[in-house]
């Protein structure tokens, strides 16, 4: 299962080939789930997803070997070929949808249900995720720094135009691993930080789409009556994920910042935050539209026609840290 990706990768005492296996389970794993709707939507979804798993996979295997060629070692932790190093970096974007290789996962998401949206948002960004960190020291700094910066900006550019809420999270998705991988050049303890919150936001917000079935910007107008305590706190969830102060959203973007200044590289922190604010604009325009679009209210029927909700326990405690967790920042960051 999908599940052992992670643990695989970590126990592969940092081997490519075992990394690499790992990686090839994880993408076989989700394959049936995401198919398991037998629409033909689910059918493409799943045929993309495979076609650019496989192409990064098969990219990753290339630069390992060809890395072991010229030093003699499968390593992870030591890759010293300038080409293999570059070739591994961009084939983990791909992994992760990291623009400018991010075209295919609006889409995926778009024909996977909202559940498995949700896991290939969070849990699949972990097995990438996990080399990146174990590469740390041999990354290619200016090319991190210049893709986590134009993701952030085509995530933020390319969501003003969409009505779908999961094409909405995907862009969202691909800006904030923007800010992911450009901590992880900074602090690999803001980087994991980083993680944490942004997992523990989009988990609160797919959760929250899929109990109140919202899969447009029009549906929002009418989730109000359904719960009305639901609705504030996924509202102030969007907030957060825009990084307002003093929401839990902040506080990655607040450190990620002030790691960019203590290192002097003030024109890009200036550049994020000018990026950043088309995301933060289709945040506050999706509660714009929710809070001031009259839902129906009253029915002329005899009988009470909505169907009472079922709320997941670990839906409370993840609605209370996506909004209350800022005062915890020095505590996280250590």
């Amino acid at each position: 299962t999908s599940l052992s990706t992670s643990t695989l990768i970590t126990m592969s005492s940092h081997h490519w080939l075992l990394a690499w296996l790992g990686l090839e389970l994880n993408t076989l794993s989700i394959l049936p789930m995401i198919i398991k709707p037998h629409h033909p939507r689910a059918t493409e979804a799943a045929t993309k997803y495979f076609l650019i798993q496989a192409a990064a996979a098969a990219l990753i295997l290339f630069s390992s070997t060809l890395n072991a060629w010229q030093t003699g070692h499968w390593s992870i932790t030591n890759i010293s070929t300038p080409a293999a190093t570059v070739t591994i970096t961009i084939a983990i974007m791909l992994k992760l949808g990291i623009a400018p290789t991010h075209a295919w996962y609006p889409e995926v998401l778009q024909g996977a249900t909202m559940n498995t949206a949700l896991i290939l948002s969070t849990w699949q960004k972990l097995a990438p995720l996990t080399l990146l960190y174990l590469m740390k020291n041999n990354l290619p700094n200016s090319l991190i720094l210049t893709i986590g910066a134009l993701s952030i900006l085509v995530g933020g550019w390319a969501g003003l135009n969409q009505t779908q809420t999961r094409k909405i999270m995907a862009m969202s998705s691909i800006a904030h691993m923007g800010w992911l991988i450009i901590a992880l050049n900074m602090s690999l303890d803001i980087a994991t930080m980083t993680l944490a919150v942004y997992i523990l936001l989009t988990t609160t917000m797919f959760t929250s789409f899929n109990i109140t079935t919202t899969k447009t910007l029009a549906d929002l107008g009418v989730t109000w009556p359904q719960s009305p305590v639901l609705f504030v706190i996924m509202l102030i969830t969007l907030l957060s994920l825009g990084g307002l102060p003093p929401l839990t959203g902040f506080a990655p973007k607040w450190l990620i910042l002030t790691s960019l200044c203590h290192t002097k590289l003030f024109m890009l922190s200036v550049m994020i935050v000018i990026a950043s604010l088309p995301s933060l604009f289709f945040y506050i325009r999706m509660t714009y539209l929710a809070t001031l679009t009259a839902p129906p209210n009253t029915t002329n029927a005899q009988h009470k026609w909505r169907h009472k909700m079922s709320h997941p326990w670990a839906l409370g405690p993840t609605m209370v840290m996506a909004g209350l967790l800022l005062p915890l920042t020095p505590l996280m960051a250590t």
